[in-house]
């Protein structure tokens, strides 16, 4: 990706996997060359399902601006804003339908429809297992519609040894979709 100023937008959706979030906004922040502007969309169950998974309430810290996931009052619900990436994650397989359906009823599935509208990167990270053929069949619209779909699905060739490392496999290659630069394990590149 081009050298620019980047403006993204992370959704965090009530898919278990609060944990690829949290490592995913930590990540994004102590990059070498951090997003410029970071806008934070959670849904509803989001808030629940970290509290549960984390054991404590959300709480955002700068230069992550959070927006009320029910209201479109946020620049990025409009294609003239300049937001460049939107990264779902996790995403949880009813926000996937309503986005590959064209349901724009909550401000992170108008995100996710401008995004696509105007051509520019969205990443989407279920978490779900086993996938049924609606899964499948939404998650091919999308990718048809130019999506990238990917699942977190840890890897195991860079030995991690804790969850947190487990968790970052899935977080350091979003990242690198995202067009990042990031140090990360690349396979048979590290030896």
């Amino acid at each position: 990706m081009e050298s620019k100023i980047r403006k993204i937008i992370l959704a965090i959706t009530g898919a278990s996997g609060s944990l690829y979030a949290k490592l995913l906004l930590e990540k994004l922040v102590r990059l070498k060359t951090p997003p410029a502007e970071i806008a934070l969309v959670l849904s509803d169950t989001a808030r629940e399902i970290w509290e549960n998974e984390t054991g404590s309430k959300f709480r955002a810290a700068k230069p992550v601006k959070v927006y009320d996931n029910n209201s479109y009052y946020a620049p990025f619900a409009s294609g003239s804003s300049r937001y460049d990436t939107m990264i779902i994650c996790p995403a949880s397989m009813g926000t996937i339908g309503r986005i590959a359906n064209g349901t724009s009823d909550d401000l992170i599935c108008r995100a996710a429809d401008v995004i696509l509208k105007e051509k520019r990167m969205l990443i989407i990270v279920p978490r779900e297992t086993p996938y049924n053929l609606i899964h499948l069949r939404n998650m091919e619209t999308l990718t048809l519609a130019g999506a990238i779909i990917c699942p977190a699905t840890p890897s195991f060739y860079s030995k991690p040894e804790t969850i947190d490392d487990l968790a970052l496999t899935v977080v350091e290659r979003i990242v690198s979709l995202a067009g990042f630069e990031a140090d990360t394990y690349r396979w048979m590149e590290n030896d």
